[in-house]
């Protein structure tokens, strides 16, 4: 994790979020525009929080295509590996609105240019210059990007990279749960950390109840780190030798969008920066808390200067621990 330099392969989208503030999408006369998708979110948090972070994907060959690019440069991350498809595929669309409680979205994915990635393009990349690969797994949802991520993880691997997956289920891509679940599970074999909530755990268990205890035994199997995160509970970590549960930083919430992204983002940037894996997991859960209080994604997420700033203000609450 020295080199703190990540690629993170999926998507990137644009979302209009309803303007002001709390008005629902059907209300709405105005809206602002944002980049979203797991992985364009992802790149971001690590940028922000002074990584090296690249995006491995492909985008339609169009204004929004353009505008997603535009906004990752800016932010800092690095475009080298997007690659524009031409023809009627379209990056994802995303309308959203900042609602507490109910908070609606709805996404156009038709088509969906980054199901586009191929082979080439993954072989593209110098991995033995990147501390970590990491993996959406909406990316394995359909070919031909299904093969070209699988073997963007066996090039990081023979380059001596790290493999960290974001189980990231979204089930309008999958045909079938099993499916989705045989492609989860092949993924997080290889990998060398994985990250899921309750939900995808359970689904990789074959059901929802056990979801921890299966976190617990890919960890302790196969010498991995597996971090199961439940919501307001917090989360597990496991390793082979230790487990250990992080509380959460009670905020006002103004949706749900984004919290797995930058505890992700977060998670990486702080191991990267040589802290230990449980403040690296803890300044994850901050910056997962101060993205849903804000407006937007990408623009939510915080700096390290703003990240140690809440750290410093706000308490971790354990709300539960596990036996």
């Amino acid at each position: 994790m020295a080199l703190n330099r990540f690629v993170v392969l999926g998507r990137v989208g644009m979302d209009l979020y309803a303007d002001p503030p709390g008005t629902k999408i059907e209300e709405a006369l105005r809206y602002v525009v944002a980049i979203g998708g797991s992985a364009g979110n992802i790149a971001v948090a690590l940028a922000k929080q002074g990584a090296q972070a690249g995006l491995l994907t492909c985008v339609s060959d169009d204004a929004v295509g353009r505008y997603c690019v535009a906004e990752l440069h800016r932010y800092g991350v690095d475009t080298a590996h997007i690659r524009p498809v031409a023809g009627e595929a379209r990056t994802s669309l995303a309308v959203v609105e900042t609602v507490p409680v109910q908070t609606q979205s709805v996404l156009y994915r038709n088509g969906a240019a980054d199901f586009a990635l191929s082979d080439s393009d993954v072989a593209a990349v110098d991995y033995a210059g990147i501390a970590a690969l990491v993996v959406t797994g909406t990316a394995l949802a359909c070919e031909p990007s299904r093969s070209a991520t699988l073997a963007a993880i066996s090039a990081a691997q023979a380059a001596g990279a790290l493999v960290v997956m974001d189980i990231d289920h979204r089930a309008y891509s999958w045909p079938s749960v099993a499916q989705a679940a045989g492609f989860y599970q092949k993924a997080a074999d290889l990998a060398d950390i994985v990250i899921g909530n309750d939900d995808e755990f359970g689904l990789m268990a074959g059901g929802y109840d056990a979801g921890q205890s299966f976190a617990r035994a890919l960890a302790q199997g196969s010498g991995k780190i597996a971090i199961y995160k439940r919501g307001a509970l917090g989360s597990v970590t496991f390793t082979p030798d230790f487990s250990f549960d992080t509380g959460i930083f009670a905020v006002t919430a103004l949706k749900p969008m984004g919290a797995g992204d930058g505890f992700m983002g977060g998670l990486l940037a702080a191991l990267g920066r040589g802290h230990t894996l449980e403040t690296a997991v803890r300044r994850g859960s901050a910056t997962a808390a101060i993205i849903v209080a804000g407006i937007g994604c990408a623009p939510a997420s915080p700096d390290t200067a703003t990240l140690d700033a809440f750290l410093a203000k706000v308490g971790e609450t354990h709300a539960h621990r596990p036996t």
